[in-house]
């Protein structure tokens, strides 16, 4: 008979990791800000982010989960791959709404600090500083 493990267990090997992707600071960039519990022994990271931009748009929010892997040398430690959708409403005159895809990637070091890019509808963003928050 199998036994399970302690719910704590799982909690102590799981940890919150929160930043940003983007080139925070230069006006109109857009900026994702991630809150990712990761999972080391799964391998596996979800969570929620927010795309913000300094024009007059509304912010994006939305589930994203990736996975998270190990290099084992150099600056860059780990790379994460996020993915998730989103809902985007058409304007007047038209009815409707359709699901968007977002997609992330962090080429990262042990503090979450590093280089990534994301995309969201059209945009394409690649090789900003990826910013740890923790």
């Amino acid at each position: 008979m199998a036994t399970l493990k302690e719910p704590k267990t799982l909690i102590e090997t799981a940890y919150l990791a929160k930043g940003t992707i983007g080139n925070v600071g230069m006006p109109g960039a857009p900026i994702v800000h991630f809150s990712l519990v990761v999972s080391p022994e799964q391998h596996t990271v979800s969570g929620i982010v927010e795309i913000t931009q300094a024009i007059d748009k509304p912010s994006i929010k939305l589930n994203v989960a990736g996975n998270i892997r190990y290099t084992g040398y150099g600056d860059v430690t780990k790379i994460v791959n996020l993915s998730g959708e989103y809902v985007v409403s058409v304007q007047p005159p038209s009815i409707g709404s359709y699901l968007e895809k977002f997609t992330a990637y962090l080429d990262i070091n042990n503090e979450w600090n590093g280089t990534g890019g994301f995309t969201y509808g059209n945009q394409k963003i690649n090789d900003v500083p990826v910013t740890s928050a923790n």
